[in-house]
């Protein structure tokens, strides 16, 4: 076996990280990402290239395997991490067939793809090698079994643990320290919705301590870069926390957003800061300061989508909730227009755009003008462009349930009843909680069964957050 030296697998490490997360920015599966970290780094196994394309150290993947055993009703094995890194790296150390078997499980991956195919005896399925049991169901296509993939909250330190490893290769700050920082919150934003709302707080918070150190470092092109990346991370800290039920929280992160976005001349970052703000003061039910906060962002927003977000996200509901349907008819048509002018015409994640979302902001928009049934069509149209149980899916139906409240109570009811059946507590954002209330209270009155099912599981609801400060664990 060839000798590596100490500060090449440092060095293969960070390249690992940096191919993984260039690989996660251009939507590639984890299969085209290890063939893409092993066409880089000809001297990874496939083995320990299938574990740095999920970005989990040898202690996570050693966890990983001890909670497939336990989920089994087994006790772990003596696995260690010596014994997986000798299996990564020489050439005559081989997993027995049952490790092969849970290495398999965990990477969702078959034998030949790990490079274990000399483990085991071909044809797959053929041999009783689990427990007693064949070898083709731990072997078969399908969902992971007992883990998390890596947009989830079992792969999500990866990411700041990939970043952290790179500052400390430059604790003073570089090109790549910025690069990668702006992949982190590339990912943080993108997946913002597969996340309880109180793990990706604490994840995006431990990110930005990481970087504030070097926001100090002069005025250099990388300093700029990584000021400018503490502004998105904290612009994420106030919608989280706003999504937490913290106004006053919400309100700082986000004005520190928007103060990072002038010092680096960072005019989407100044938009899209004003928009939550203007998010959070109608909430509130201050809508002259969410009125003068939209046009704050919109004054700085660059045209197309971001002009197109603002007038439809932040302007039209906080108009609509003043009662100006005049002026929110004409928000919508600038937004409308924006939108059509913009090349891409949508984007991804927390920051993106598309037509879902404005589908749901002109139904609320509708709604609050009384114009019941172009809400409730609305409202259909942005959940029918949701997958079931998503944070946006749960937006919209419950947004469509408040429409129909008065004419079909038992439709509303049940459909509310499905977003908590669909969508777990700690899960369940501020927004939609303050919906299903709403609902509650548009109800009241009507005696349909399906109510006072929904009234009692509004009544046993846990809160996110509890008078101590504990969130619901997920």
């Amino acid at each position: 076996m060839a000798t590596v030296t100490r500060s090449r697998r440092a060095a293969i490490q960070r390249e690992a990280a940096q191919i993984r997360m260039r690989c996660q920015r251009q939507q590639h599966t984890l299969e085209q990402t290890v063939k893409a970290i092993r066409t880089v780094l000809p001297e990874v196994s496939a083995l320990e290239a299938w574990r740095f394309a999920l970005g989990w150290s040898r202690a996570a993947t050693v966890a990983q395997i001890a909670g497939l055993y336990l989920a089994d009703g087994l006790l772990p094995p003596g696995l260690s991490e010596s014994m997986l890194c000798r299996w990564e790296h020489d050439p005559d150390e081989w997993p027995g067939p049952e490790y092969t078997v849970m290495l398999c499980r965990i990477y969702a991956a078959r034998p030949e793809q790990l490079g274990l195919h000399r483990t085991v005896e071909p044809p797959w399925g053929y041999r009783t090698i689990r427990y007693g049991q064949p070898d083709h169901a731990a072997y078969g296509p399908g969902p992971r079994e007992g883990m998390q993939p890596m947009t989830t909250a079992a792969g999500l330190p990866a990411v700041r643990e990939s970043l952290h490893l790179a500052l400390l290769a430059h604790p003073d700050g570089s090109v790549l320290a910025a690069e990668m920082a702006e992949a982190a919150v590339e990912h943080y934003a993108l997946n913002y919705s597969k996340h309880p709302p109180q793990v990706l707080f604490n994840e995006v918070r431990d990110v930005r301590q990481l970087l504030t150190p070097m926001t100090t470092n002069g005025s250099s092109e990388p300093a700029t870069e990584l000021q400018r990346q503490v502004g998105w991370l904290s612009a994420l800290l106030g919608n989280l926390a706003f999504h937490l039920d913290d106004t006053s929280g919400a309100r700082t992160h986000l004005g520190t957003a928007a103060a990072y976005g002038e010092r680096v001349g960072d005019p989407r970052l100044v938009a899209w800061a004003w928009g939550a703000q203007s998010m959070i003061a109608r909430t509130i039910g201050r809508h002259e300061a969410a009125v003068a906060h939209a046009e704050r962002g919109i004054a700085a927003a660059p045209a197309g989508l971001v002009r197109a977000q603002l007038h439809a996200w932040a302007l039209l509901p906080a108009l609509a909730r003043q009662g100006r349907g005049d002026d929110a008819d004409q928000a919508l048509t600038v937004a409308l227009t924006e939108l059509e002018s913009d090349r891409e015409g949508s984007a991804p994640g927390r920051f993106g755009f598309d037509e879902p979302e404005l589908a749901l902001h002109q139904a609320e928009a509708h709604l609050a003008l009384g114009r019941t049934e172009q809400a409730r069509h609305r409202a259909q149209a942005s959940a029918d462009a949701c997958p079931a149980g998503t944070p946006g899916w749960g937006a919209a139906t419950l947004v469509l349930a408040q429409a129909e409240a008065t004419a079909r109570p038992d439709d509303a009811a049940q459909r509310a009843i499905d977003v908590l059946e669909r969508i777990p507590p700690q899960r369940l954002r501020s927004t939609a909680r303050a919906r299903l209330i709403r609902l509650d209270t548009l109800l009241a009155d009507r005696t349909v069964h399906s109510v006072a099912d929904l009234n009692e599981r509004l009544r046993v609801l846990p809160t996110a957050i509890d008078a101590h400060g504990q969130a619901l664990s997920n």
